[in-house]
């Protein structure tokens, strides 16, 4: 299996790896199938992503996939954090071997996890944010 080298990069070293003193949103998400586990905590001042850290269980494509989420929504407002897909994962990473894919998509529900807490504990509503589901399936 052939990774890119920003996948590798990210995997030998992750940005915003470990936890929030106090996160304003955590979201956690797995994958029964494959064993994967992401918690994403994110710390909110005035509508803006201004910390975010996660931890992962899981291959070295979920830690890259992981620690590349987290850097595509620091600074980034809820709304704009809403646009981080798993595709805009998968191209900020060069691209992921397709039996990986489904690393990017516990990135981007991780994410969407972490926002929905903030916006449930703040009494908000946010365009397009589902309640998240625990175990994400390969059927995704």
């Amino acid at each position: 299996m052939k990774y890119s080298e920003k996948v590798m990069d990210h995997f030998m070293h992750p940005r915003n790896m470990g936890s929030l003193v106090q996160p304003d949103g955590v979201g956690r998400v797995g994958n029964a199938k494959c064993g994967d586990i992401m918690q994403v905590e994110l710390s909110v001042h005035d509508g803006v992503i201004d910390d975010v850290k996660f931890k992962t269980f899981g291959c070295g494509a979920a830690i890259a996939t992981s620690s590349m989420a987290t850097e595509l929504v620091k600074g980034k407002t809820i709304e704009e954090a809403m646009q981080v897909t798993n595709r805009a994962v998968m191209e900020a990473l060069d691209g992921l071997p397709p039996v990986k894919v489904h690393c990017s998509l516990l990135a981007e529900e991780a994410i969407h996890a972490a926002l929905w807490d903030y916006a449930q504990k703040n009494g908000l509503e946010i365009e397009g944010l589902r309640q998240p589901v625990e175990d994400i399936g390969h059927h995704h």
